[in-house]
């Protein structure tokens, strides 16, 4: 019996969770389809191409906001068996408030494992697939930025000369290893340019020394230079936010080539509290079951229901910019980025452990 009731609750509980993601997908499609109709729309691309890029952006965009899904979740289900005496029934079959609790809590959890194991390598590869298409399109084609295994590779268009920027890897704010090739209009070289040491913290690049091979020199011989700048359309940040996009990689992926992508310019930081990030998933979504239950079963009384649902409305926007918050003081160096990730869900996890034994006597 037990079993089936068992079997019962948690059905009940996915189908109310998939028809909250259903209503998330609905309202992002329409919200983003916008916004890639306008990016689209002086490219001569018919409505199938927005489409296609918004469908592959959306479920990443779900598995973000899954921590708010499963509390809003939880709360039309719990009134719901509240509303109709399903509650009445378990109780009499000898389910208490805390065992409800815990079989849709461990259903979460196991959700965000499921999630972390099997959806995200395919939202990530779907992201990817994203980026990649909106690069081809990008208005600024003319001034394009790859880091990969084999470096750093930057190719900007400067007045009538092409410049083509190749380096080693990014160190800090230093370009490591550079090569540098201006070439004119008619793809000739102009010039080339090597440094060990670039820095980049700005626009004005600054070589403390560089060999500079003039190719309009019969001879072409290096003239040595030393503090010399060259302007550029990139700097640190600008690169920075190129490939920092951790979206495009899986918790799989973070896990297996941890190493392979601090070689390739991650910051080591910022995979951490990505790491972190996938890790806290399923705890905050079992916590986020809890926090709900404490607002959905505290009362009995029906004409309450909607006064807990403006409630739960606001205490979800209150953890969301927590969150942000606790994001930013993570990112400024105000507190470690991986502390910064967990703060939200320990404040959480504080007062759902006071809220669940009163929710336990009731």
């Amino acid at each position: 019996m037990n079993k089936i009731i068992n079997r019962y609750i948690i059905l009940g509980f996915l189908k109310t969770i998939f028809n909250v993601i259903l209503a998330v997908v609905c309202l992002g499609i329409i919200l983003n389809l916008f916004e890639e109709i306008e990016f689209f729309k002086k490219l001569n691309e018919g409505i199938a191409l927005p489409f296609l890029l918004t469908m592959m952006y959306i479920p990443n965009l779900i598995i973000k906001l899954l921590p708010f899904i499963i509390f809003i979740s939880s709360m039309v289900y719990l009134i719901t068996i509240k509303s109709n005496k399903d509650l009445l029934s378990l109780k009499i079959f000898g389910y208490s408030n805390l065992k409800i609790i815990s079989i849709l809590s461990v259903t979460s959890f196991l959700f965000g494992v499921l999630t972390l194991f099997i959806i995200n390598p395919v939202t990530s590869s779907m992201v990817k697939y994203y980026e990649k298409t909106k690069a081809k399109y990008s208005k600024d084609i003319d001034h394009l930025v790859s880091i990969n295994k084999n470096g750093v590779w930057i190719k900007e268009l400067n007045e009538n000369n092409l410049r083509i920027t190749t380096a080693e890897k990014i160190e800090g704010n230093f370009l490591k290893n550079v090569t540098i090739y201006e070439l004119s209009s008619e793809n000739k070289i102009i010039n080339r340019i090597h440094s060990d040491n670039v820095n980049i913290t700005k626009n004005i690049w600054t070589f403390e020394s560089a060999d500079v091979f003039n190719f309009k020199d019969e001879y072409r011989s290096p003239i040595k230079k030393q503090n010399f700048n060259l302007n550029s359309n990139y700097n640190i940040d600008k690169l920075n936010t190129l490939y920092k996009n951790l979206d495009t990689v899986s918790f799989l992926s973070l896990l297996t080539k941890y190493d392979s992508l601090q070689k390739r310019g991650y910051s080591r930081e910022l995979l951490d509290e990505k790491l972190n990030n996938f890790i806290s998933l399923p705890i905050f979504l079992f916590l986020m079951v809890v926090l709900a239950s404490i607002f959905s079963i505290s009362s009995i009384n029906k004409s309450q229901n909607t006064y807990y649902v403006f409630i739960s409305i606001i205490i979800c926007a209150i953890i969301y910019y927590f969150k942000d918050l606790s994001i930013a003081l993570g990112q400024t160096n105000r507190i470690p980025l991986s502390l910064s990730v967990w703060m939200p869900i320990i404040a959480v996890g504080l007062f759902c452990s006071i809220g669940v034994l009163q929710i336990n006597e009731k």
